[in-house]
C-alpha cells in the first residue's frame, strides 16, 4: 500500500489553480517533494493532513481519507510546518509533550517521548528552555522533535533546512535520514533545494505551477547519465565566444544545456565529449576556468521537463 496515493488531484483557489490533476504514488522512505516555491507543495501537505478539503479528485494517506477519517489521521501522522509557530513563552519540553498528547498519547507516556525525542535531535540539555530564546537552528530541531514524538508512521516536513546555514542543514539532514532508517518512519521532506533533497530523499515527487512534472525512485530520476561542466570567462574581444562554443556543440550531437558562462554538456562517449569541448574552446578563442566531469541532477531533469 502506498504511503500517499492521489488520482486527479485538483485544489483550486478562485482563478488560480494549485493543484492539477495530480496522480501521485509515494511509497516508504524518505519522499523529496520539490518544485519552486508555489508550486503546490504546502498545499498538497494541507490536503494530506485533513486541514484542507480538495477541489476534486480523491486522496488516500495510510490507507485513510484525509477529509473524512482526518481525527485519526493526525493521530498517525506528524508534521513541522514551514512557517515559525512555536510559542515563545513555552519551554521546549512542554511544547513537545503537549503535542504529544494532542495525538492521543497518555501524559506520562507523552513526558518521557518528549524528552526521548528532544535528545534524539540533540535538544536534551536544552529541553528545558523557552522557545522564545532558542536559535533558528534549535527552533528547527524543536518542529523535528515534535513531530515524532507520538511515534508516527508518517512524518510530513514542510522545508525543515530553511533559515539554518550549511552546517545545520547537513545535521537537520543526517538526522531525517537517521530517524527514518532507525524507527522506520516515512518522511515526504517539502524543500525547494534540489541539492539537499537528492543527498536524503530515496523517491521524488516534482511540482511545478501545481503540475506534476515527474515522480519515481531517485536513481531512476536522475540515472547514471554523466554531465560534464563547462565553466567559461567572458572576454572582451570574444564577446560571442561562449555562444559560438555552445553552437560547435551541438552541432556535433551533444546536448547542453547553457546557464550564463556555464554549460552543462552531456553525450554518449566520455572522450569524444571531452575532445569536442576542447576543439570548440580553442576554436572560438574562448577562456576556460574549469571541466569537471559529474552525473544528472535534479536541476538537470527540471531543466530538461521546461526545455
Amino acid at each position: 500500500m502506498a504511503v500517499i496515493s492521489t488520482t486527479g488531484l485538483t485544489m483550486q483557489f478562485g482563478s488560480q489553480r494549485a493543484l492539477d490533476t495530480l496522480d501521485l504514488e509515494v511509497p516508504n522512505g524518505v519522499t523529496g517533494l520539490v518544485g519552486a516555491n508555489g508550486a503546490g507543495k504546502t498545499t498538497l501537505m494541507s490536503i494530506a493532513l485533513g486541514l484542507r478539503a480538495h477541489t476534486a479528485g480523491s486522496i488516500s494517506v495510510l490507507g485513510l481519507d484525509p477529509h473524512r477519517d482526518g481525527a485519526q489521521l493526525r493521530s498517525l501522522v506528524g508534521y513541522g510546518p514551514e512557517r515559525n509557530v512555536l510559542p515563545e513563552d513555552m519551554p521546549a519540553s512542554d511544547f513537545v509533550k503537549h503535542l504529544a498528547e494532542v495525538r492521543g498519547m497518555p501524559r506520562g507516556e507523552a513526558k518521557g517521548r518528549a524528552s526521548d525525542a528532544l535528545w534524539l535531535v540533540g535538544l536534551g540539555e536544552e529541553r528545558f528552555r523557552a522557545l522564545g530564546t532558542m536559535s533558528t537552528g534549535q527552533r528547527q530541531r524543536v518542529k523535528l522533535a515534535q513531530a515524532i514524538a507520538a511515534d508516527p508512521s508518517l512524518v510530513l516536513l514542510d522545508e525543515p533546512t530553511d533559515g539554518l546555514d550549511p552546517v545545520q542543514r547537513d545535521e537537520m539532514l543526517s538526522l531525517i535520514k537517521q530517524i527514518s532508517a532507525e524507527y522506520e518512519i516515512d518522511v515526504m521532506l517539502s524543500s525547494h533545494l534540489l541539492e539537499e533533497v537528492e543527498r536524503v530523499c530515496d523517491h521524488i515527487v516534482a511540482l511545478d505551477a501545481g503540475t506534476l512534472v515527474a515522480q519515481g525512485p531517485l536513481e531512476e530520476l536522475v540515472g547514471d547519465t554523466e554531465v560534464i561542466v563547462v565553466d567559461l570567462v567572458e572576454v572582451d574581444d570574444r564577446p560571442d565566444a561562449v555562444g559560438g562554443v555552445e553552437s560547435r556543440l551541438l552541432q556535433g550531437g551533444l546536448v547542453v544545456d547553457r546557464r550564463d558562462v556555464e554549460l552543462r554538456v552531456t553525450g554518449v562517449d566520455r572522450t569524444r565529449t571531452l575532445d569536442l569541448i576542447r576543439d570548440a574552446v580553442a576554436a572560438e578563442g574562448a577562456r576556460l576556468r574549469r571541466v569537471q566531469v559529474g552525473r544528472r541532477t535534479l536541476e538537470d531533469l527540471f531543466t530538461a521537463v521546461g526545455a
